[in-house]
């Protein structure tokens, strides 16, 4: 299952990789977009990390019939981390791409400027330059907020299903460093990083498509899924 990154959606060149991979495999395959992404209707600055966590977590009750390798892209790391810690019987195993765990908190908190903090503060939404869309992105307080309630690399020691680590040096949204600190978080001994020097925070060229596909796949029939 793909868990796609902030205001990306299921029709993105991992999600749509990973799934001619895994049928190439006969190996059945989720997307999905949250609340307000993609296709799924929804007013974004109504959203919020738990609504988010809600759609993933009924995506796999109400879809999922089989234990389940779950990809999380930026924000959709904190996804699996949250679908991990919710459903551990379900989850048996977790491939981070740029993974983003509390990075309202951690990462878009810390960085906002006092001017941007008192737009926030007084309009309760801030609108975020993006390199990444003509728009820019609603930030609402709510979000940053409500974020909060669903940290969880203080909580990851209980952890312990193998998880793979993708992470682009390069990263200028999500610094590789906090894959490191992720690494460390996770309570398994099963737990690798894989830093590349010239990557990207998209992780999307055709070596990193392939790196992806190698290292899910692999996952898979080290958990036994499919």
């Amino acid at each position: 299952m793909f868990c796609g990154g902030f205001k990306s959606d299921m029709t993105g060149t991992k999600a749509l990789a990973l799934e001619a991979s895994c049928r190439a495999e006969g190996r059945g395959f989720i997307r999905f977009d949250y609340y307000a992404h993609g296709a799924s209707p929804g007013d974004f600055e109504q959203a919020t990390i738990g609504r988010w966590k809600d759609d993933t977590l009924a995506v796999i009750d109400e879809v999922v019939q089989d234990p389940l390798v779950v990809v999380g892209s930026s924000m959709g790391g904190w996804m699996m981390l949250l679908a991990a810690l919710a459903r551990p019987e379900r989850v048996k195993g977790l491939v981070g791409v740029a993974a983003a765990p509390d990075f309202t908190q951690e990462l878009m908190w810390p960085e906002l400027s006092d001017e941007a903090r008192a737009v926030l503060a007084r309009d309760g939404v801030w609108r975020r330059p993006s390199q990444y869309s003509d728009d820019p992105y609603p930030i609402t307080l709510r979000l940053i907020e409500e974020g909060r309630d669903h940290l969880v690399l203080n909580r990851l020691g209980g952890l312990a299903c193998p998880v793979r680590l993708l992470h682009g040096v390069q990263d200028a949204d999500v610094p590789w460093r906090h894959s490191l600190r992720l690494l460390e978080a996770l309570g398994g001994v099963d737990v690798t990083l894989t830093l590349v020097k010239d990557g990207d925070h998209r992780l999307s060229t055709p070596a990193d498509i392939a790196r992806l596909c190698t290292t899910v796949e692999a996952l898979c029939r080290q958990v036994g899924q499919g």
